[in-house]
């Protein structure tokens, strides 16, 4: 019997070799000022070479005062893109798919020198500033960050965009009850919470037609924060406006911890995929091939998105073939005709790192 998790699956006419995704995680590894680095064309481009169907970058900052931390990638400024294409470059070389996830860190913002903005004027927690509330000029400025954002994404030749309302960050804070306080239009209930998420998927809609994924925290972990349920409300006006996959992650609105254990947040998945009649993403403590496979042959969710278990092998999807005894290709350099097949293919640009364009 072949496994599922290594059937090709398709978005948009976009086609991914296998289930397997990397996740989004933090690397702090740019420069000051949001350019990627030679680190990143590495990073990225070693699981695809592993055999990882679709890459998620981690999160590109829209904003200068939206990165998580210092070293955050950035996608506020032309001078981006290069570097940005040369990390695609080196993922479709070697046969992968890859996604830039774009963003807004809101209160939890990790630039001291820089303003936090929030739906709400509440810190994230006893040690943590208080951000400014944001105005609904500010708002409108922010959605139309991400629709630059996703331009350039487009211009950086990404095959996926997702847009991150997870994880405590500002669109996140937004949908949450716990940190969104704001008595106008964008506060109160579902459709006032959700207001600018909806704003932010139009604005990104005029630029990016190509395949739309969302990363939610479908669980506050505090008492009247958002649930799994609530995200079916949400999950179906994301389909509406025409959001191809929900990212089904969880927690961030408050400095709780969080027990986890294998596939903790999978249910969530199951949930929306179910409730909704959209595709969803399962991540959080995705450990081995058997694992992966049952998930997505089950029905439960239809890809997976690997984390700490990719951060310590890059070749992680054909350790996961191993253990399910699937036989996969390997990267044609490493058969005895590789020779061969790279003189039929082109060299990776040749630009340096940290070139610019004109803003």
């Amino acid at each position: 019997m072949s496994a599922t998790l290594f059937e090709p699956y398709t978005i948009r006419e976009v086609s991914f070799r296998n289930r397997i995704v990397m996740s989004p995680m933090c690397m702090h590894s740019a420069t000051a000022d949001g350019v990627a680095t030679d680190f990143h064309v590495l990073h990225y481009g070693s699981r695809a070479l592993g055999g990882t169907g679709l890459i998620m970058t981690e999160t590109a900052a829209v904003t200068p005062n939206g990165p998580i931390g210092p070293g955050d990638l950035g996608i506020w400024d032309d001078a981006h893109i290069p570097n940005l294409r040369r990390i695609v470059d080196a993922v479709h070389l070697v046969g992968g798919r890859i996604g830039v996830q774009i963003g807004h860190a809101g209160r939890q913002l990790g630039l001291p020198e820089q303003t936090a903005v929030a739906p709400s004027a509440i810190a994230w927690g006893p040690e943590s500033r208080v951000p400014e509330e944001l105005t609904q000029d500010g708002i409108a400025e922010i959605v139309d960050a991400f629709r630059v954002a996703a331009a350039r994404a487009k211009m950086a030749g990404f095959d996926v965009v997702e847009v991150h309302a997870a994880h405590g960050f500002l669109l996140n804070e937004f949908l949450s009850p716990v940190s969104n306080k704001r008595t106008d239009e964008y506060g109160g209930d579902h459709t006032g919470r959700y207001r600018i998420v909806r704003e932010v998927l139009d604005a990104v809609r005029t630029e990016w037609h190509g395949p739309l994924f969302v990363r939610i925290s479908s669980t506050d972990y505090v008492d009247g924060g958002n649930t799994p349920e609530d995200f079916i409300v949400f999950g179906a006006w994301m389909k509406e406006q025409g959001v191809d996959l929900i990212d089904a992650s969880s927690g961030g609105s408050a400095p709780v911890k969080v027990s986890s254990f294998p596939g903790f947040q999978v249910p969530a998945a199951e949930l929306i995929r179910r409730e909704v009649g959209i595709p969803t993403g399962a991540v959080g403590r995705i450990e081995n091939g058997q694992q992966a496979e049952d998930i997505v042959r089950n029905g439960r969710a239809d890809l997976v998105f690997i984390g700490r278990e990719m951060l310590k092998d890059p070749f992680w999807a054909r350790t996961a073939a191993d253990d399910l005894r699937h036989a996969i290709q390997p990267p044609a350099q490493y058969t005895r005709y590789g020779s061969v097949w790279q003189r039929t293919q082109p060299p990776l640009p040749a630009a340096p790192l940290h070139e610019t364009v004109a803003a």
